[in-house]
């Protein structure tokens, strides 16, 4: 069975950056092209079978390479000189090095940067629990769009439904964004196979699945 994966880059550097803390970018390539090779290895009947990988698909943004105000500060950060920009880049080219890994990367709408507060906050705030004195930079999370990254993962699993490439796709995600892709390769014959990472889905995702897998119990920790 040929598989292609998935991966929705912002939604695994989320979810892995909050169950393994902070790595490398080395060490974090190396994690995510470790783990997806573990769904070409699964358990049919109590046989173990391994499943030819047709490809990864890793969908990302590059990062914000522009000055944004941030309001507790009171002065603009220059992200183009920022560790999260050179540890992204490193990321995107130890991904690029690895054996059957294609980048698709999509764009920000850095027009429309902003700090937001973290919702948590704002209901502390809300209620009283916290005051705008109390407000610290650690409060406030930067807001940013992505363009086209959506697009792309939908295109991709079309094609390769479509063209009939592989007999199994999986996702790493879970947006329910991806609702009619799914139901799409799956009307063409397709297993498709979702791995929220150990995240909760909605059920409207749920429905249009054909297997819902992580492969990893940290993740589900």
């Amino acid at each position: 069975m040929k598989t292609a994966i998935l991966v929705d880059g912002g939604y695994y550097r989320k979810r892995s950056s909050s169950i393994f803390g902070n790595e490398s970018a080395k060490a974090s390539a190396e994690r995510l092209y470790s783990y997806c090779n573990r769904h070409l290895i699964e358990k049919n009947f109590k046989k173990q079978v391994t499943h030819d990988l047709y490809k990864i698909f890793y969908y990302d943004c590059p990062p914000v390479n522009k000055q944004v105000f941030h309001p507790v500060l009171k002065r603009t950060i220059d992200f183009s000189k920022s560790d999260t920009k050179s540890w992204t880049n490193d990321f995107f080219n130890e991904l690029s090095h690895k054996r059957k890994i294609a980048l698709r990367l999509g764009e920000l709408s850095e027009n429309n940067a902003h700090f937001n507060l973290k919702e948590k906050y704002t209901k502390q705030l809300i209620n009283g629990r916290l005051t705008i004195n109390d407000l610290e930079e650690k409060h406030f999370t930067l807001n940013l769009q992505q363009k086209g990254v959506d697009m792309r993962i939908g295109l991709d699993i079309a094609a390769l439904a479509y063209k009939h490439q592989v007999d199994k796709i999986v996702l790493i995600s879970g947006d329910s964004d991806f609702v009619p892709a799914a139901k799409l390769a799956r009307r063409e014959g397709i297993d498709f196979i979702l791995d929220p990472l150990g995240g909760k889905i909605k059920d409207s995702l749920s429905l249009h699945i054909d297997g819902l897998r992580t492969c990893d119990n940290e993740y589900k920790k």
